[in-house]
């Protein structure tokens, strides 16, 4: 069944975080590639239309004045540093504006304190970097802070830290899309081995988390749901439990849909043709690859790569 997307209006603030910005549009990105459809969209808004700084002092343009969005689900704050600077009057005059047209609000790093500053926190829960926790209670008295790494009262959401941001990011996709959407999202942003082994064994349990590992490492030529189990060390209907407990899916379907995800990346990435990304991802041919590929994003390979790589298709 097709997912309606999620419109976000992000509004980076002088002074805001690349790190804090890119935990969270990352991840969502990652989910769209995954999916092959447009979970969430975003553009940039700013008061103004004005370009604004981040801290390390790279700019970033405007898609819009945050005076004129219309269509959005979510607005999304965020602002680091320059957060009390960035709450001055016609600012936050045109924040409140725009949080009058969407559902829900969403505050990041120092997010929560512009929000408040707007008033619209007054009497709920929230957080805020951690450095900022003591004069934000002394700045708000009608704002409940909590020291959870993001916090969801409603439709306000609020995140300290970039780590957080990241975390939301992931519960947005898991809610939207299922859980092992999210597993596969947070797997391509933990880059350590020793880091990921620990994540996988936070996420999954260890005998699911021995399953999947060997799933990614065989896509080129993928082993029977029979070895896999014995490589976990259950039986087949235990691997099928697990899979439908922890990631919401057939083991088969994951297996499958893992093997996609890694061919539309290689199609949007590389000059491979058909047979080669199918070689790579276990199919037994460019048609058979061809037939899935269709089946799964909706899309062939050659129009993935005419909307997204113009000039990398044949």
């Amino acid at each position: 069944m097709p997912i309606s997307p999620q419109n976000l209006i992000i509004v980076p603030l002088d002074g805001f975080s690349n790190m804090v910005l890119a935990c969270f549009v990352e991840p969502l990105r990652a989910a769209c590639l995954l999916a092959g459809e447009s979970i969430f969209t975003w553009s940039i808004a700013t008061p103004g239309g004005a370009s604004v700084l981040s801290s390390s002092g790279m700019q970033l343009q405007a898609d819009v004045p945050l005076e004129e969005i219309e269509g959005a689900d979510t607005l999304v704050l965020v602002a680091g540093y320059g957060a009390r600077a960035a709450s001055r009057a016609e600012a936050l005059g045109e924040i409140r504006g725009a949080a009058r047209h969407v559902d829900t609000i969403i505050g990041l790093d120092m997010g929560a304190w512009v929000m408040a500053a707007a008033g619209l926190l007054e009497g709920r829960e929230a957080t805020v970097h951690w450095q900022e926790s003591e004069a934000f209670r002394e700045e708000f008295l009608n704002v409940k802070l909590r020291p959870d790494g993001y916090v969801v009262d409603g439709d306000r959401l609020t995140a300290g830290s970039a780590t957080a941001v990241m975390d939301l990011a992931l519960d947005m996709i898991r809610n939207t899309v299922g859980e092992a959407p999210a597993y596969d999202v947070k797997a391509l942003f933990v880059y350590d081995p020793v880091e990921r082994q620990r994540a996988e064994t936070a996420a999954l349990s260890p005998q699911l988390g021995r399953a999947v590992r060997l799933m990614q490492r065989t896509m080129d030529a993928p082993r029977s749901l029979e070895d896999i189990a014995e490589h976990a060390a259950v039986s087949l209907r235990t691997l099928e439990r697990l899979f439908r407990r922890e990631l919401g899916m057939p083991a088969g379907r994951y297996y499958r849909q893992t093997r996609l995800g890694h061919a539309r990346a290689l199609a949007m990435e590389t000059r491979l043709p058909t047979v080669g990304i199918a070689t790579r991802t276990g199919f037994t041919s460019a048609a058979a690859l061809s037939r899935a590929y269709k089946q799964h994003f909706g899309e062939t390979i050659r129009e993935t790569r005419a909307a997204l790589l113009p000039e990398q298709t044949p």
